[in-house]
């Protein structure tokens, strides 16, 4: 076949050139130039109909449009079932990402199974073509596994092919109800000379991939790493051709693995899903809100566990703090699992706010269990796992706390409290330090019914402490009355300092 043209067009000013340049020459711009295809055939079954012949596409008002009821294909695994939405939706391109090692091609052959066994009955397949491995060495991990021992053992058929065209034009011939791409890095157009993972190479290949999905009805799933500066697969604009986002996160070193939406059409980005790395492979939580919990024999300094809400699902976190003078130089802020940004306005709001200086110490936050968390909720774990740590004192065991502390010392509401209660009810605790402004949960007796509907309650068996500053939380979960006035200063400085 007879190599197209190709043209490398700069993604800033639209530029094109026929040679590669580290910065293109009309807008200064580097590392901007992406190889394109000029001329490639067409991709699709036949050209598309000029307007006005019989079978073109003519607008037509929105209220007529026919939606087809295309039933979702289940994966077999209710965890990745409820990231999707509900399942793959036929048709769809969805682009799972990760860091090497942490588990795709794994949790990817265990769906191709999921998947297998829905559809072996009726005489389906999945095809699953690899680019990365040989079949020996997908079979060995199936084996692992204990996937060969089912319908998947005949109803996933494995390519090792990284030629996009090839790979259409098989699954073109066998229709299977899914096919799996590992990984998008190593898939290649022959058009193209660029080699494989080149920006042009991953992009073309998406978008022929994302054609096949659309015109012949089959669920495409693509494999992508994440590049040493963070992006997924390369180039962000391949994250826009797909229609879902899955990202694959956690420690990989540890066992939990996070499995979180970071883009669907086709359902909610909010909802997580909550899996173990074991030896047969990616195995569900059976309860995801106590699973980023650490037992402690004795209570220790530091430590504030916090309700946290994903999506739907409150899910309770461990947030660590390791306060220590600084031994010489600038002060050290180091996170893990939570925004480095914010942990900086916390030690300044601590030390303004609420007597308790930090400045001259080395700060260390972490997040047990490899989860990243980003809501203002945690904000008032952290401050009190701060002044914790810096007073060498526990917080009393079996409790929470909740909220977004402001720049003037202020706590703030979140959404979704009265689950993230309920849940930790459910565990076991039995405190609770609150924003005063929650909605009427209060800890005494059951507020006034609000306009329109009732304010929520505080669990049975919890009593709700409701603070208004920041300096009244430090006093209420240091043991002392939550209603601490300015100027009195429970935690005074070892330093001297005063208030």
């Amino acid at each position: 076949m007879a190599k197209v043209q190709s043209r490398f067009v700069c993604q800033s000013c639209g530029e094109a050139v026929l040679r590669w340049e580290g910065q293109c020459r009309t807008c200064q711009a580097w590392n901007s130039l992406v190889e394109t295809v000029s001329n490639a055939p067409t991709r699709g079954r036949g050209p598309a109909p000029a307007t006005g012949t019989p079978g073109a596409a003519l607008p037509q008002p929105l209220r007529s449009v026919i939606l087809a009821q295309v039933p979702r294909l289940s994966v077999g695994i209710p965890e990745v079932d409820r990231v999707l939405g509900g399942g793959l939706v036929p048709g769809s391109l969805i682009l799972v990402g990760g860091e090497p090692g942490i588990g795709k091609s794994t949790l990817l052959l265990q769906v191709a199974a999921g998947v297998a066994s829905l559809v072996a009955e009726g005489g389906g397949h999945v095809l699953y073509a690899t680019g990365e491995e040989s079949a020996a060495q997908v079979h060995l991990r199936a084996e692992r596994l204990g996937l060969l021992d089912g319908p998947a053992g005949d109803a996933v058929r494995v390519l090792a092919e990284s030629e996009v065209g090839r790979i259409m034009q098989l699954a073109r011939e066998a229709r299977p109800a899914l096919l799996v791409v590992d990984s998008i890095q190593t898939a290649t157009v022959d058009e193209l000379d660029g080699p494989a993972g080149s920006v042009g190479q991953v992009r073309e290949s998406a978008l022929r991939l994302m054609e096949l999905a659309k015109g012949d009805g089959i669920a495409v799933v693509l494999v992508g790493h994440v590049t040493k500066d963070g992006s997924l697969a390369g180039p962000k604009t391949l994250e826009h051709l797909v229609d879902a986002v899955l990202s694959v996160e956690g420690d990989r070193y540890g066992a939990l693995r996070i499995v979180r939406a970071v883009k669907n059409r086709f359902g909610s980005t909010d909802e997580v899903g909550v899996m173990e790395m074991r030896e047969r492979g990616l195995i569900e939580v059976e309860d995801p809100a106590r699973a980023f919990l650490v037992e402690h024999a004795v209570p220790a300094s530091g430590s504030v566990v916090a309700p946290t809400l994903e999506g739907t699902r409150p899910i309770l976190v461990e947030v660590q703090a390791l306060v220590s003078p600084a031994g010489y130089g600038t002060p050290l802020r180091r996170t893990s699992g939570v925004d480095s940004a914010r942990l900086q306005l916390l030690v300044a709001v601590l030390g303004r706010r609420a007597g308790v200086a930090l400045g001259a110490h080395d700060v260390y936050v972490n997040v047990a269990g490899g989860l990243s968390v980003d809501e203002p909720g945690l904000d008032l774990p952290m401050a009190l796992a701060l002044a914790s740590s810096l007073r060498d004192w526990p917080i009393p065991p079996g409790t929470i706390a909740v909220g977004e502390v402001g720049l003037l010392g202020e706590l703030r509401s979140v959404s979704g409290l009265d689950r993230r209660l309920r849940e930790a009810a459910r565990l076991g605790f039995v405190r609770a330090i609150v924003p005063a402004g929650a909605a009427g949960l209060s800890g005494g007796a059951r507020p006034p019914a609000a306009t329109g509907s009732e304010r929520p309650r505080p669990p049975d068996g919890m009593e709700v402490i409701p603070v208004s500053t920041l300096r009244e939380a430090v006093a209420a979960a240091a043991g002392r009355d939550g209603s601490a006035k300015a100027g009195d200063e429970p935690l005074a400085s070892r330093s001297g300092r005063p208030a």
